[in-house]
């Protein structure tokens, strides 16, 4: 099976529960616990994410639903050839948590991002597609997710988010998220939703489970789940691809049509985080991806004892404390551009010089005296030897034509 098969059996699949019945004015009421739990609010009194673009691979989106009129670009459909009827249920899904910016006043879906701008990649296919079985191993499907990644980096995408992954560790994968985080695009990936599997095949005894690609791919932020209290959902994968956790149970979004759906998943969660990325970017629109992540990881909320572990990362994304830490982390300008990379501008020294202490210091000077005194010393004789030597034979010449 496919990376990208299975990705979407994990974190499509068990996530969606039927349609609501609820209309567009009660769905903001539902969703309101999500934008209470990373602080949303406070975070859209510094920004609403205007101005950024986030690449969005996945089934495909909806853009004519009234939560995202207007604020979605259909890219390329790179498995129509496989998969010629677009379901749109789980990129709409995915998007609305992103970039929704509801009916009007209090009705609809509010994404994380509001005044994002979303690109639809079309990737991967939803379950109940016809023909989502049989296709899922053709070349087309397979290739598709690197195709989709270079696509979005090269055509304007300041955030990528992949609510998607496997087993499968993919070269040209890999390959593609290195160009993509070299264009200074930052990554997100769900990371999985096996952690309740009982299979030793995907989870061990001491119940880390097996790493998910793209989202253990060095420079994505990995994306794990938590439910409204902040404890860990027991199906998100808990391993070491996973930098933060994000809301991922019981998290509604919009779907085709004027639907909406209620469902949990890692992918939630990853969409989530975007989210705040790219509230982060629309502040701060050339830092690079790599401060991104830390200011999310060093200010998420909900923070494990240890510091990290494998259930939360770092802990629960927290929007408005991430805009503070990148507040402070905007005085770094990556200026490597094919050169050794450096740091201009930081407000703190960010290279700590250890000190030794004076006597120390004193002590060294005189070894290093003394080692120069000894080296001229040995030089001396070296040459007095030399001219002995030298001296010697003039005299045994001299001797020899005597004779």
């Amino acid at each position: 099976m496919s990376a990208l098969a299975l990705a979407l059996a994990m974190a499509a699949g068990p996530a969606l529960c039927g349609p609501t019945t609820a209309h567009a004015d009660d769905i903001r009421d539902r969703e309101q616990w999500v934008l209470d739990a990373v602080s949303a609010g406070k975070a859209w009194k510094v920004t609403r994410g205007k101005g950024v673009t986030v690449a969005v691979l996945d089934t495909g989106v909806d853009g004519s639903h009234p939560d995202l009129a207007g604020a979605v670009t259909t890219g390329p459909d790179l498995i129509h050839s496989v998969a010629p009827h677009p379901g749109r249920l789980h990129g709409t899904w995915m998007s609305s948590l992103i970039a929704g910016h509801g009916h009007g006043s209090g009705d609809g879906m509010i994404g994380i991002a509001p005044e994002s701008h979303v690109l639809s990649v079309r990737t991967i296919a939803d379950p109940d597609e016809p023909g989502y079985k049989t296709f899922r191993d053709r070349p087309e499907y397979r290739a598709s997710l690197a195709k989709a990644i270079r696509y979005a980096a090269d055509h304007g995408a300041d955030v990528i988010n992949m609510s998607l992954g496997g087993p499968n560790a993919s070269e040209p994968e890999r390959s593609a998220v290195a160009h993509a985080i070299a264009k200074g695009v930052v990554v997100v990936a769900s990371a999985g939703n096996d952690g309740d599997s009982k299979s030793p095949k995907k989870v061990d005894r001491n119940g880390i489970v097996r790493l998910s690609y793209p989202a253990a791919f060095p420079g994505v932020i990995g994306v794990a789940a938590v439910d409204r209290h902040g404890t860990p959902a027991g199906f998100s994968d808990r391993n070491a691809s996973v930098l933060v956790a994000a809301p991922g149970t019981g998290v509604v979004g919009a779907g085709p049509g004027d639907s909406y759906w209620v469902g949990e998943g890692t992918s939630q969660a990853g969409a989530i985080v975007s989210g705040v990325a790219a509230l982060i970017r629309a502040k701060y629109p050339d830092m690079a991806p790599a401060l991104v992540a830390q200011a999310i990881s060093t200010s998420a909320s909900h923070r494990p004892s240890g510091g990290w572990d494998e259930l939360v990362g770092f802990g629960e994304v927290n929007a408005n404390a991430a805009l503070a830490a990148a507040a402070k982390l905007s005085g770094y300008h990556d200026v490597a551009a094919g050169r050794p990379g450096r740091f201009d501008s930081a407000p703190v020294d960010p290279v700590q010089v250890e000190r030794h202490p004076p006597g120390l210091i004193f002590l060294g000077g005189w070894i290093g005296v003394a080692a120069l005194f000894g080296l001229a010393g040995a030089l001396i004789t070296t040459t007095m030897l030399i001219l002995r030597i030298r001296g010697r034979g003039n005299a045994d010449a001299e001797a020899g034509q005597g004779e």
